[in-house]
């Protein structure tokens, strides 16, 4: 389920309530030494007190062309064979993830997983507040009127940034931390710099709105980055 950007208070109302009433959370960590951003959402709703929390380790790593990497497929299927288990002795368990699952989440590789392990398995997905809605909102800006067409983009996977540029109204580029120099660059010639908005740790307590690429500063660069950048509405 998604658990929103980081707000507590963007969690829905569904999200909660599961949550309250599952005795096994499974939370995912990029790193195997450090704490769950997911986890520390949820704790300031619900009381985590008397639950199983079973962490799965999920390297941040480019998980397509990374294929031939074992170690992720190999931390996919540990989790799948430890979430099984519970379910196999009648355990119900949620499996929480920032913003919303459907959207650029490790939860569909490990959903994958498990269907294959076990076809009748009855998941429930519950959509969350995703950082791209949360971003626009706190931007105050409209993703999308009337007919205008919208790309959202992973900043690493960009290709032909400038083409992407030109033929959509609104362009969303995710974590665009380490390719910010580079995506800055396609922003100007296309004009769209100085009105793109970069937005960071969207619903968080160090939540930071820029708008102006050139008022981005290297210290306010972070992984949980993206920038929107929109064509003038048309009248």
């Amino acid at each position: 389920m998604g658990v929103g950007p980081g707000d507590p208070d963007l969690m829905t109302i569904k999200a909660a309530r599961i949550l309250r009433q599952v005795s096994c959370i499974c939370v995912p960590r990029g790193r195997e030494e450090g704490s769950s951003l997911a986890l520390s959402i949820i704790e300031g709703v619900v009381d985590l007190s008397g639950k199983d929390i079973v962490e799965a380790y999920f390297p941040m790593k480019k998980t397509r062309s990374d294929a031939a990497d074992d170690e992720l497929p190999e931390r996919w299927n540990e989790t799948a064979a430890n979430i099984l288990k519970r379910l196999e002795k009648g355990i119900d368990v949620a499996f929480i993830t920032i913003g919303d699952p459907t959207i650029y989440s490790t939860f569909f590789y490990l959903y994958d997983r498990l269907m294959d392990l076990k076809p009748d398995i009855f998941i429930d997905i519950i959509p969350g507040v995703s950082s791209i809605t949360a971003a626009a909102a706190r931007s105050g800006i409209s993703l999308g009127l009337a007919d205008e067409k919208i790309a959202i983009i992973p900043a690493a996977y960009a290709g032909d940034l400038g083409r992407v540029l030109s033929e959509f109204d609104t362009v969303v580029l995710m974590k665009v931390n380490r390719v910010f120099d580079t995506v800055s660059r396609y922003l100007t010639e296309a004009g769209l710099a100085e009105s793109a908005v970069y937005i960071s740790k969207a619903g968080m307590r160090e939540e930071a709105v820029i708008r102006g690429l050139g008022a981005v500063r290297k210290e306010d660069l972070s992984y949980f980055s993206l920038i929107i950048a929109r064509r003038q509405a048309r009248g």
